[in-house]
């Protein structure tokens, strides 16, 4: 097999080849047809968050299986399979007990602690794999395995009927969809100047878009940022009305700067989004099944993994960036 390693953060992705691994207890082999690049990959390879190294990145893969560990349940050997960030959890301790799994406190994470997609082959725990919709091509389903998933759950704790979204990237074009589709509003935030990406968010059904800095034309429910920019947070107050909420849906964010309590009060909140659980899976495919989505994508070969990274970290991917092996 093939993948591309990241021996050390802030350091450019190595292509290698190793022996195919052996799936064991409820493993899976699976042949990569196709991997997201999704911004979560960008912060581990930028060493803003710290995992197992070196590691093979990627979180949002698709793929068939084409060996069964001695363990492996519901699937077959030729079954297309989507594999998510949430890789492994020990079903011991006091959250995993209690359905809250995506705050286990021995997790193993797809692409960060153990190896990931940007490979032409990966091994993955059967119980967390995914059925993917038939009616997504191999690379358009990759987004929805965590921009698409992540995005869901920020999406289910945010409620309301009118939202905004801050950061207009893989996440925030799917989530539209979605929202328009379930008759909400939606408002988008992007970066000051990113007309292009305003434009994009107006073609998906947004009522509104405009630079981040810019009141918003109306009080919002709820506020999601996607951005990993922690100034965004204050601005998202200021816009929700009395009892919103503000979601913050990215595993890494810059520093929230002060802001008075007059924001904050009249029973509005701030909370984090962290994961997501095998419900939060099955429950957003069958949604996938029947919402007209559709993923807007540009693939790159797999040995240009570290070209499609930059081009994310430059803001200059309208939707999602997927490797093909």
């Amino acid at each position: 097999m093939r993948a591309m390693q990241l021996d050390k953060a802030k350091e450019p992705l190595r292509l290698v080849e190793r022996e195919l691994p052996r799936p064991k207890g409820f493993d899976l082999l699976i042949a990569v047809a196709a991997c997201g690049v999704c911004r979560t990959d960008l912060h581990v390879v930028d060493g803003d968050i710290h995992g197992t190294l070196p590691i093979v990145p990627g979180h949002e893969i698709v793929g068939r299986v084409v060996k069964l560990g001695p363990n492996a349940a519901d699937f077959k050997i030729g079954d297309r399979v989507g594999v998510p960030w949430l890789g492994w959890t020990c079903g011991q301790c006091d959250y995993c007990r209690s359905g809250r799994e995506n705050l286990c406190d021995r997790p193993l994470f797809t692409g960060f602690s153990r190896d990931g997609g940007y490979a032409t082959h990966v091994v993955a725990d059967s119980r967390y794999c995914l059925r993917i919709p038939e009616r997504f091509s191999d690379v358009e389903a990759t987004p929805f395995l965590c921009a698409g998933l992540i995005g869901y759950r920020a999406y289910k704790i945010a409620g309301g009927q009118r939202l905004g979204f801050y950061g207009f990237g893989a996440a925030a074009h799917l989530l539209t969809q979605l929202a328009v589709w379930q008759g909400r509003e939606v408002f988008a935030f992007t970066r000051s100047g990113d007309l292009d990406g305003q434009a994009f968010a107006r073609s998906l059904g947004c009522s509104w878009a405009g630079s981040s800095d810019e009141e918003t034309p109306r009080e919002l429910d709820a506020a999601i940022i996607f951005a990993p920019v922690g100034s965004l947070v204050p601005l998202a107050l200021k816009a929700v009305r009395k009892g919103g909420r503000v979601v913050c849906a990215g595993i890494h964010m810059s520093d929230i700067p002060a802001f008075p309590y007059a924001d904050l009060w009249e029973e509005r909140s701030i909370l984090s989004v962290a994961n997501l659980t095998r419900k939060d899976g099955h429950e957003f495919m069958a949604i996938l099944a029947d919402a007209p989505l559709h993923a807007q994508t540009t693939a790159y070969p797999l040995p240009d993994a570290n070209l499609a990274l930059a081009a994310l970290r430059e803001g200059k991917i309208e939707g999602a960036a997927v490797l093909v092996p």
